[in-house]
């Protein structure tokens, strides 16, 4: 399994407490773990919190790891996905605030600027995305993000939920019938406000 896991060599030099290979740790898994987290949360603050923890598991485990069934990319998903859960359980009375985290996500930063125009209706299609997610039941949402955004595999996304693979692409199949009733729902809506009722036959 250590000849197939990228990640074995560097973790041991993290348990070694190799100064430059924690930083490298840091920048190899944060902006994936921040990615995960935030979409299933739509929060960046709890985001931050969840990405946190997780590194703080790794510096713990990072001396006495012993690779096993999983690989380590897989198990620090598997600790992250649990930690997004307990959030969610604690906060199930509440709705799920929808929040795009475009400081983890940069796009679109090559050939020049983006007019204002094309910024902002970016960073409303980035919104209206997140809102849809936010939305979604929490294993769809879970299933859509490890597959579409971490790009998981679907063999990889089932072990990580730990259901079958066909009970993935049902999750799937069902959040994207959702992603695309929700999106088309909100552009009605939207529409539907730009029109002024009374007025434009004056």
């Amino acid at each position: 399994m250590n000849d197939t896991d990228p990640d074995i060599e560097l973790l041991a030099r993290v348990g070694n407490n190799e100064p430059e290979a924690v930083k490298e740790m840091v920048s190899r898994k944060l902006p994936r773990v921040l990615a995960l987290a935030g979409r299933l949360l739509g929060d960046a603050e709890e985001a931050r919190d969840v990405a946190q923890e997780s590194f703080l598991r790794i510096w713990k485990n990072a001396a006495s790891w012993r690779s096993g069934q999983a690989r380590f990319d897989t198990w620090l998903h598997r600790v992250a996905l649990n930690l997004c859960y307990d959030r969610l359980r604690r906060r199930r009375e509440r709705p799920l605030d929808a929040i795009a985290l475009e400081d983890e996500q940069p796009i679109e930063a090559v050939d020049g600027s983006p007019s204002p125009e094309d910024q902002l209706l970016h960073r409303a299609q980035n919104a209206q995305l997140a809102a849809a997610l936010a939305a979604l039941p929490e294993r769809q949402r879970e299933a859509i993000v490890l597959q579409y955004y971490q790009e998981f595999s679907n063999i990889e996304a089932a072990a990580l939920m730990e259901i079958s693979v066909e009970a993935l692409e049902s999750l799937l199949s069902r959040a994207r019938r959702n992603l695309r009733s929700y999106l088309a729902e909100s552009d009605r809506t939207r529409s539907a406000d730009t029109v002024t009722p009374g007025r434009g036959n004056r």
